[in-house]
């Protein structure tokens, strides 16, 4: 997809990411650090960060925040231009992820998601970005995912807030063109499933232990793409494999059959083993187990199951949509 030519160069950029106690934000303050960047991080635990900024070296700032607090997150903003002069980009990537069927689920967890996953992202912006216009330099990079394109069964939160990003991306950009804002580049980052703690630390109201589907790719992996939307922004990219790809540039060409493959796979595949009682996981409260970059799922041999397993969901998922027929049905009536 086209997009800004106008970027970061890394080395010695001042660059804020949210969610860098674990998992994809960890990855990419690591990697932005060996790239000679001075990354701020924030997350809600300060342990945990100042363990990620001793990695990092002497050049990160530990900002210890939830994004669910504006007036943290403008602190946030307001600590990295008083520590180095300046902020120059700011990669939103606090989440939290939930499962269980939307008309089960409490509520109040419901909300908790909604303000994490888009409030915390809408928090960032409007920290970031009246300082980068100020400057008409700066990159804002919204970490997505497949399933807000994708709708994930038993996972609808989460999904409905991945699907805001992409469109308070798409609105932002248009505002600063409106505005005749030169030299700031906001743009979105879409994941497939990657091996983080998210699965194992998140809240859980389905009867079943989830699991990451399968292709499973690396946050390293995903860290990469981000440095590169840094360096070289362009609206919105997928990070991962070509069958992450493939997914995501056959669902407008069949939606049905991609959506059953997914509903399929994620029945079968990512809730197959029973859990223990309901939890709120990682939602009102960190986890306190140490922070890690990944969790175990990304294994050659682990893969090779869950690959198996997704050829099988996607025959299933095949013959399901061809049981009913290609065109969706609404009210006992195709569409069309």
């Amino acid at each position: 997809m086209a997009g800004y030519r106008r970027g970061l160069k890394l080395t010695g950029s001042v660059v804020v990411v949210t969610g860098a106690s674990s998992g994809i934000g960890r990855a990419t303050a690591l990697a932005l650090a060996r790239a000679g960047a001075r990354p701020v991080l924030v997350a809600r635990r300060a342990d945990e960060l100042h363990r990620v900024a001793a990695e990092c070296g002497s050049d990160a700032l530990a900002v210890p925040a939830d994004v669910t607090d504006p007036a943290a997150v403008e602190e946030v903003a307001r600590r990295a231009v008083e520590r180095f002069g300046r902020l120059d980009g700011w990669v939103n990537c606090a989440a939290v992820m939930m499962f269980g069927r939307l008309l089960d689920v409490p509520l109040a967890d419901v909300r908790r998601v909604l303000d994490v996953n888009v409030l915390g992202y809408v928090h960032g912006a409007r920290a970031a970005l009246p300082r980068m216009t100020a400057q008409q330099h700066g990159v804002l990079v919204n970490v997505s995912s497949l399933l807000g394109q994708i709708a994930l069964p038993y996972g609808a939160a989460y999904s409905m807030t991945k699907a805001a990003i992409r469109t308070m991306a798409a609105a932002l950009r248009e505002e600063l063109r409106l505005d005749g804002v030169r030299g700031v580049a906001v743009t979105t980052v879409l994941v497939p499933a990657v091996d983080t703690p998210i699965y194992r630390v998140a809240a859980n109201h389905s009867g079943r232990t989830p699991h990451p589907p399968p292709p499973v790719y690396s946050a390293e992996r995903v860290a990469a793409t981000i440095l590169r939307q840094l360096r070289t922004p362009r609206l919105e990219v997928v990070a991962g494999g070509p069958l992450a790809k493939v997914i995501t540039h056959g669902h407008p060409i069949a939606p049905v059959v991609t959506e059953r493959i997914l509903a399929t796979e994620t029945k079968w595949l990512g809730l197959r083993q029973p859990s223990t009682e309901p939890t709120s996981g990682n939602l009102y409260r960190p986890d306190p187990a140490p922070g890690a970059v990944a969790d175990g799922w990304h294994g050659r041999r682990r893969q090779n199951v869950r690959r198996a397993g997704l050829a099988v969901a996607a025959v299933a998922g095949v013959l399901g949509v061809a049981r009913v027929g290609l065109r969706p049905r609404v009210g006992g009536r195709s569409r069309g």
